[in-house]
């Protein structure tokens, strides 16, 4: 996937100077060769410089790791290490860093060998609040050489994620949709996370696609349209517009982007569009969103916000969807009662008109959007691409800005249920755990709007330390609460 970053990690050992030196060095070694062993030597980089026990050294540990193009930082205790100069490490080092300890390894070893490094992460965190310095730090960050590199790994996702949002710009063409206020949100948080927008009319996004008549590019993303769409490709003759307004939205992030390395895009789709442009952009927007590049529907901006950390955590293709209907009664007791262990309040259906990429669908075909045809020519509503999404586990998240522009999320791991929808759209089965009191004391009490971003696969621990990361108060980051556990709002008496 384009339009992502590359993490290219520093390993920085440090050490107080009343411990013996020889400690962080050999840790680190045996470190640096179990991280190799399990992961590969690509994206991380070992400082051979110094071991970091004064200032001095930790200016030469920044010199060596800016030269060897390292975006994100881990510090190593593998002793108790130095306060002041480590912490300071991480205030002057440019990207996402995470702290780590050694472990003791026998209890041979624990005279001259021992390094108190479980000591030294207490020190190390307290002076990284003095100096209101953000880091990740794993939730048990002491361990052996082995289990240290399981935790350099697990930053990668949480660095790439922060990395991606300081060299992102958001691109949104035209306001929000009419009753659709849920997806408007102050754009205030937005450069408090270092993100750009750049906003634009409908206007002139008509006037580039119209620019892109006749481009001779336009056979060749047709082809590839052909290729993709295979037996499901039902409305050939619009493809051609299809792929016009691929390449005028393409080259609009080229030459829109600015100094920015990465770009999200936050659509308009209804309701001139379809009369205008004569068709949907369903469609395109998945395509663009399997290439890196998600595009969320209706303008909405967090929502894209949402969907490009998705991408970034998951590595892989997003999509955003409606949080939509419940699952008939009929329905549950037919496919999914005494089949999966979840109640009928456990599940609902997720659904938008067409955005969701071919690769996560289990079949698909190109139609027409037939709740915007309720009132329009048919012909004018053509480019959704339709199916079930394909069943496994996935993450329901949601990155969103107050009214009174606070930060707040949510997130909740569950799974596409290999059940058929029997209707339209891109579409699935969703089922969540205790869904039924989540989405009335998170999402409605947390005034969320009916779109969520969803990753495939569980990503919940990564996109949680991102969310602190970035600054979202731990007590505004919510999720589906075990039965037994009440939230905050929840009547004890239900």
């Amino acid at each position: 996937m384009s339009n992502m970053p590359e993490v290219k990690i520093a390993v920085v050992a440090v050490s107080r100077d009343c411990f013996p030196e020889s400690l962080s060095v050999t840790r680190r070694e045996n470190l640096m060769k179990a991280y190799q062993e399990k992961y590969g030597e690509e994206g991380i980089y070992e400082c051979p410089i110094c071991i970091v026990e004064s200032e001095i050294h930790m200016v030469q540990a920044l010199e060596d790791t800016r030269k060897a193009g390292c975006n994100a930082l881990a510090v190593y205790l593998g002793n108790f290490g130095p306060e002041i100069a480590e912490t300071l490490l991480a205030k002057h080092f440019d990207g996402p860093k995470m702290f780590l300890a050694a472990a003791e390894e026998t209890g041979g070893s624990l005279l001259d060998g021992r390094g108190d490094a479980y000591c030294g992460m207490l020190n190390a965190s307290y002076n990284l609040k003095l100096r209101n310095i953000k880091a990740y730090i794993p939730e048990y960050p002491v361990g052996d050489a082995g289990e240290c590199a399981d935790m350099i790994h697990e930053f990668l996702p949480i660095a790439r994620a922060i990395i991606g949002l300081s060299n992102l710009k958001i691109i949104s063409f035209g306001p929000r949709p009419l009753n659709f206020l849920a997806c408007n949100a102050p754009i205030k948080q937005l450069y408090n996370l270092g993100v750009e927008i750049e906003e634009n009319s409908e206007l002139d996004l008509f006037e580039a696609f119209h620019k892109h008549d006749g481009d001779e590019r336009i056979p060749g993303v047709v082809r590839e349209m052909e290729e993709e769409l295979g037996e499901g490709n039902k409305k050939p003759e619009i493809l051609a517009k299809l792929a016009q307004y691929e390449l005028t939205l393409k080259d609009w992030v080229e030459e829109h982007k600015g100094y920015r390395k990465y770009v999200a895009i936050a659509g308009k789709c209804w309701p001139a569009f379809q009369t205008q442009f004569g068709f949907v952009p369903c469609y395109v927007n998945s395509r663009l969103t399997a290439q890196g590049i998600p595009v969320s529907c209706e303008v909405d901006i967090y929502g894209a916000l949402s969907e490009f950390i998705g991408t970034v955590v998951s590595g892989d293709t997003v999509t955003l969807l409606d949080i939509n209907n419940s699952v008939p009664e009929d329905m549950f007791e037919e496919d999914i009662k005494g089949r999966f262990d979840y109640t009928r309040q456990d599940t609902f259906m997720g659904f938008h008109c067409g955005n969701t990429a071919s690769s996560k669908l289990a079949f698909c075909e190109m139609k027409y959007q037939k709740i915007m045809a309720r009132a329009l020519p048919q012909e004018v509503t053509q480019g959704t691409l339709e199916g079930d999404i394909i069943p496994g586990d996935i993450t329901f998240f949601r990155l969103q800005s107050t009214a009174d522009s606070r930060l707040r999320a949510y997130i909740a791991h569950g799974e596409v249920l290999p059940v058929a929808t029997r209707s339209f759209g891109g579409i699935g089965v969703f089922a969540i755990p205790e869904m039924g009191r989540f989405y009335r004391h998170v999402l409605i009490e947390g005034g969320y709007p009916h779109h969520g971003a969803v990753a495939f696969g569980h990503h919940g621990k990564t996109l949680f330390e991102v969310f602190k990361y970035i600054g979202v108060p731990v007590e505004e980051i919510g999720y589906n609460q075990p039965a037994g556990v009440r939230y905050p709002t929840e009547n004890p008496w239900r």
